[in-house]
């Protein structure tokens, strides 16, 4: 009897690059690297070509174009991706002269994102995503499309929605945007309410795979997959926390930064980013364990002010300091945590008390024996020194925000 082995191989690539001085070439290789084994792909060879400027029409120069076309036969790699976002005309040119697929850097990210989303807003935005940065290329990747057997850069929509015409896309656009802004005006009713109720929020923004989910599951039990991958997580978690002042937080992770976000990603990913804008507080969570640590935080600074959250209060959580050598010198409040073994999460809480804006007050309180709910609230969402029976019901010395100081004023007998 003969044996097969059916388990299907991973996808070749060879990653390529222009080296124009922009940006530190080894670096940006290096996530590529892995931003390609996240989407499941094994890299078999690397190609780096040094010039002032990518060709406009190819990319790369017809010396080093050759070379790669060759190193393609030779290693039988299923596909070229190239880091940096291609025109329809250099995409197109490419895959003319090269006998393999060509996938761009945006087209890599957009194939990651499909692959993960999980729930109906994330798909959606995802597709929305997709069909954007599609649209304009229509010309250049019929033929890509036109292939069996799918593959990175072809997760997502579908083949048939990809090979209709431009009207139809542009339809579909146009009813997921529709979709996404009644999913919106649901976020933003519940920021509303959270605000109404005197709840801060602290959103979890960060560099992608720096500990965001593991440190929201180590704080509050949430329960969010937390993988050891890029953009693990992509739909947003909101989650209450109490600090050791008695105040709830609302806790909200997000989608993971990387550097040269697509901005088709950050346009269909605005409503959730929504919840980053919208914070009190942002917890800015970087691996501290990276030699890149320092960029990384710049990164997501950089894409925090560009959507709007300059002026918001930011703590910056050095996060897997249990395997860092040395952690990275950061202007502004910071903090060193490891949220894998809860190493620093006490200073942690006490330093995003610190940052939040003081709404407390500490007051002493005589609850008739009839107010038990309003003593177990004031237990709950407070910070209790003592309580005592008395013939006259219940004396509590307590710190409370401004939403339970409203409740109680009627029974508030000192301040």
């Amino acid at each position: 009897m003969e044996l097969f082995d059916l388990t299907p191989r991973p996808e070749t690539a060879i990653l390529a690059a222009v080296d124009a001085g922009e940006y530190d070439m080894e670096c940006a290789l290096a996530e590529l690297r892995e931003l390609t084994a996240t989407a499941g792909a094994e890299v078999v060879g690397e190609l780096i070509q040094r010039r002032e400027a990518p060709a406009k029409a190819t990319f790369f120069g017809t010396g080093r174009l050759e070379e790669l076309a060759e190193q393609v036969r030779l290693l039988e790699a299923d596909l070229v991706i190239v880091d940096a976002e291609l025109t329809a005309t250099q995409h197109r040119n490419l895959e003319d002269a090269l006998p393999c697929r060509v996938v761009d850097r945006t087209a890599l990210i957009l194939d990651i994102f499909a692959a993960r989303a999980r729930s109906a807003e994330g798909r959606l935005q995802v597709e929305l995503a997709q069909l954007q940065y599609r649209l304009p290329r229509l010309a250049g990747i019929g033929t890509a499309l036109s292939r069996q057997g799918g593959g990175i850069g072809t997760r997502g929509p579908g083949e048939t929605k990809l090979e209709t015409d431009r009207r139809y896309i542009r339809r579909r656009i146009a009813a997921i945007k529709e979709q996404l802004t009644a999913v919106e005006q649901q976020r933003t009713l519940r920021r509303e309410r959270r605000r109404k109720d005197g709840i801060p929020t602290a959103a979890i923004v960060g560099y992608t795979n720096a500990g965001k989910s593991t440190l929201l599951n180590k704080l509050t039990d949430a329960g969010v997959l937390a993988e050891d991958k890029l953009f693990a997580t992509l739909d947003p978690t909101a989650r209450a926390l109490k600090l050791p002042d008695g105040r709830q937080v609302m806790l909200v992770d997000t989608v993971g930064f990387v550097r040269r976000l697509p901005h088709q990603l950050v346009q269909a990913f605005r409503s959730t980013l929504e919840e980053a804008v919208e914070a009190d507080v942002l917890l800015n969570v970087c691996d501290a364990s990276s030699d890149e640590a320092t960029e990384h935080l710049t990164v997501t600074q950089d894409l925090l002010v560009e959507l709007g959250c300059k002026d918001t209060p930011i703590l910056h959580v050095l996060n897997k300091c249990d395997r860092a050598l040395a952690c990275p010198v950061v202007e502004g409040r910071s903090v060193r945590i490891s949220a894998l073994t809860g190493e620093g999460l006490d200073d942690l809480l006490e330093a995003l008390t610190a940052v939040l804006p003081p709404d407390r007050r500490r007051v002493s309180l005589l609850l008739p024996f009839s107010k038990g709910a309003l003593a177990e609230q004031c237990r709950r969402e407070g910070a209790v020194e003592s309580e005592e029976y008395v013939p006259e019901g219940l004396a509590m010395t307590v710190t409370l925000g401004a939403r339970m100081l409203e409740l109680c004023r009627d029974y508030i007998i000192e301040e």
